[in-house]
């Protein structure tokens, strides 16, 4: 067997090349940015196809005088290398555990719970902060019995006893039309009941359940909430209703809500009023002739809100208030259609069924 061998073949050998492919390796090894990249420098500078591990399977082919110094060659870089990466890979781990104590850091003093939390009813929500807002103006909350004598429910309030709304068509009777005995079909009981327990003056809001007989469905139901408003005191007219009305809009839809007046008619008000709010979708825009339609106010540029007006002299007469010395305004919204407004839900069954992804989102606002 001839001892000659190629000089080309054994390059890599030589002890400039073996430092540069050193070299190289330390500087890809330096420049690693993460455990994945120091992976692939790892396989491409000390794995069985690196310039380091080819060199050293060639060393067989070199004279038997060389071998040696070149295997010393070899393993002093291979040992570099080597020693590179496990300082490298401590200094990445390092930094990797560090960053994830400071991005999954959890406070073990907090409170808390196997069971998730919930989310209170935003009908209760809301009622609480209208009554919040009528505190601010100086009223007081008042409260009263959901079954109601009809005297309170219908003729206090001026409702003539041939009214359709007294009817078995409209209305829930307990134990038949004969017994006087009524669920409420409004809250303003609750307004014939102040005046009658309280000193003159008398501001009072009633936000609670009434009952009609409707059938359930996106925008009726049998059980729904209303706020009612009674205001009594020397002096007040239909510009004192207005602006009340008006503050109590800009709590529940955000201020430079526009309002109007629109004549009608209430057995227990005259003059009476509906309250209009101008369309927070379109601002009124659909209703020009041209413009796009609009499907909230259905192109009338206006939404329905409330009723509203001054306190019928009659109803001021039932309740022992002298009309020629007082003079009082009231005026009442439904809770869910203001729900609807303020947070466009379009189905009032959403409200009722008990579905707590209809409710979640509203979270445990207190």
């Amino acid at each position: 067997m001839s001892n000659t061998h190629d000089p080309v073949a054994v390059t890599p050998l030589t002890p400039e090349e073996v430092a540069r492919a050193q070299t190289e390796a330390l500087a890809a090894i330096a420049a690693a940015r993460d455990l994945d990249e120091l992976k692939q420098v790892r396989i491409a500078h000390a794995g069985d196809r690196s310039p380091i591990a080819l060199a050293n399977r060639r060393i067989g082919t070199l004279p038997p005088g060389e071998r040696a110094e070149a295997g010393k060659r070899i393993g002093a870089a291979r040992k570099a290398i080597n020693e590179a990466l496990a300082a490298r890979q401590a200094e990445l781990e390092a930094e990797r555990d560090a960053r994830v104590l400071a991005e999954e850091a959890v406070d073990v003093t907090l409170p808390w719970d196997r069971t998730p939390l919930g989310a209170r009813h935003p009908l209760t929500t809301l009622q609480e902060r209208i009554a919040d807002a009528f505190v601010a103006m100086g009223y007081e909350v008042a409260e009263g019995p959901e079954l109601e004598g009809e005297w309170f429910n219908f003729d206090a309030l001026n409702i003539a006893p041939d009214h359709p709304a007294r009817s078995e068509h409209d209305t829930f009777f307990v134990e038949g039309p004969h017994t006087g005995k009524v669920l409420r079909t409004q809250t303003s009981p609750v307004q014939i009941r102040a005046l009658l327990s309280r000193p003159l003056p008398v501001y009072v809001v009633s936000p609670g359940k009434v009952f009609r007989t409707d059938e359930l469905d996106a925008t009726h139901s049998p059980v729904f909430h209303q706020v009612e408003g009674l205001a009594v005191d020397k002096g007040l007219t239909m510009a004192h209703l207005k602006g009340t009305l008006d503050r109590f809009a800009e709590v529940m839809f955000g201020p430079g809500i526009d309002t109007r007046f629109r004549p009608n008619y209430f057995p227990f008000t005259e003059p009476s009023a509906e309250m209009d709010l101008r369309c927070f979708v379109c601002r009124g825009a659909s209703a020009v002739p041209g413009n796009p339609p609009c499907r909230t106010c259905k192109s009338e540029g206006w939404i329905e809100w409330g009723g509203c007006g001054m306190v019928n002299p009659r109803v001021l007469i039932a309740c022992g208030v002298d009309p020629t010395v007082y003079s009082g305004f009231a005026f009442g919204m439904g809770i869910e259609r203001t729900l609807m407004f303020r947070h466009n839900a379009e189905d009032m069954r959403d409200m009722v069924e008990g579905d707590i992804r209809f409710t979640l989102p509203f979270g445990m606002e207190v």
